[in-house]
């Protein structure tokens, strides 16, 4: 593509890629890709990696981000049943944006504070 057609192209951003963004883009959902991507967990190991969430959101955010594929629940045939999650090859294709927003905030970070600071000020 040709920097004249980058900058005519249209970002169309509609009701189901919203819906997207906001089930595997918020503050738990991120948590928890970066365990899953290091490791299979348990729910409880879960849990102990992200001691400021609650069972509740923890259990819907799981939910969600299994509903869309990006990471798989597995029962495992233990006494007592348990259960164990892990990121989806779907769910790995996640990590590259995720590190290139991640960046950007890093590298933009003064400039967003100091207009916070503006902003709050007025």
């Amino acid at each position: 593509m040709t920097d004249t057609a980058e900058r005519n192209a249209e970002l169309t951003i509609g009701a189901p890629h919203r819906e997207l963004l906001d089930q595997v883009l918020d503050k738990w959902s991120l948590q928890v890709l970066n365990e899953l991507c290091e490791r299979r967990c348990r729910f409880n190991d879960l849990r102990r990696a992200i001691p400021e969430v609650t069972q509740k959101s923890l259990t819907a955010t799981l939910r969600k981000l299994e509903r869309n594929g990006i990471i798989e629940r597995t029962v495992l045939s233990t006494r007592p049943v348990a259960v164990e999650y892990h990121i989806t090859p779907l769910g790995k294709t996640l990590r590259a944006p995720v590190d290139v927003l991640l960046a950007w905030a890093d590298t933009h970070m003064g400039d967003i504070k100091r207009a916070r600071d503006r902003f709050d000020a007025l």
